[in-house]
Parts: structure tokens; sequence; C-alpha cells
């Protein structure tokens, strides 16, 4: 029994990192947020790209994870590719409880994500409008609202833009 307990202990490990990084992933999607909001895009790159280096890592874990659960579920009768709720029927004391608290986690953990997540979108969706109604109020010429300065393949139009009060402090 001492191995099929190793086994058990290396799947609630890796469980806990699994765990680790998304929490790391809901911290980087909350300072997206944060920088969306503010509305200083400088750092949204970045912010970006570290978000994609945190799902690369948890997608890796998972397939650890998958290879794991795949290992010790023959042991327990459960079929392959099982899931943590069957995994937590299935195991023995203590590992039932183990694994029905890193299934409660992680679904607490995923409503967190998707709420975050939420909001990010609506923030892009909002920033990308905002750019699309300042390219075409830029794009309007005085002759002509509404007419781009550039057709579509990227050459200037025939007419020209009229005046336009910019602000000068931005």
């Amino acid at each position: 029994m001492g191995a099929l307990a190793l086994s058990l202990d290396e799947v609630s490990q890796v469980l806990w990192r699994e765990r680790e990084l998304l929490d790391l992933l809901l911290c980087k999607l909350e300072v997206e947020q944060l920088v969306l909001a503010s509305g200083r895009n400088r750092w949204l790159a970045t912010v970006t790209r570290e978000v994609e280096l945190v799902l690369t890592q948890i997608k890796q874990t998972e397939l650890m994870r998958a290879v794991l659960v795949d290992a010790v579920a023959g042991q327990f009768g459960l079929p392959q590719g099982a899931t943590l709720r069957q995994l937590s029927e299935g195991t023995p004391p203590p590992w039932d409880v183990i694994f029905e608290r890193h299934r409660a986690a992680f679904l607490l953990t995923s409503e967190e994500l998707n709420a975050v997540a939420r909001v990010n979108r609506d923030l892009l969706a909002r920033g990308a409008r905002a750019v699309q109604e300042a390219l075409a109020w830029l794009c309007e010429t005085a002759e002509a609202p509404g007419v781009p300065l550039y057709s579509s393949a990227g050459v200037a139009a025939a007419t020209t833009a009229g005046p336009h009060f910019v602000d000068g402090r931005l």
C-alpha cells in the first residue's frame, strides 16, 4: 500500500501546484483588469504575456495530473480520465476528503476566474470601441463626414481632411 499512497500523494501534490497556478492566473487577470480600467495600456502587452505564460504552465500541470490520475485510477476501478469527483468517491480515507477539498477549491477558483475574465472582456470591448470611434473621428473629412482619409487598401483618398480641434493637454 506504500506505493499506492505515494501515487495518491503525487496526485495531490500536482493538484496543489495546479491550484497555485490558478491563483497566480487569477492574480495576473486582476492586474490586467486594473491596467484596463485605468486606461494606462502601456503595460497591457506585458500583463497579457504573463497571463499566457501562466496558462502554458497550467496546461503542462494538467497533463501531468492526467497522467498521474490515469496511473492510479485503475487501482481503484476508476475509468481512465477520471474526474476529481470520481477520484474523491473512489479512494479510501483520508484521500477521499483530500480530493473532495481539491475539487471544491477548483470550483471556487473557476467561478472567480470566470468573473474576472468576463469583466476583462467587457473592458477590452469598450476600449476597442473607443479606439474605433477615435479613428472614425480622425478619418472624417470636412466635406464628407464619415468618409475615410485612406481607402481599405491603405491608399490616400482624394478628399482632404478639414480642421479638427485636438486637446493639446493630451
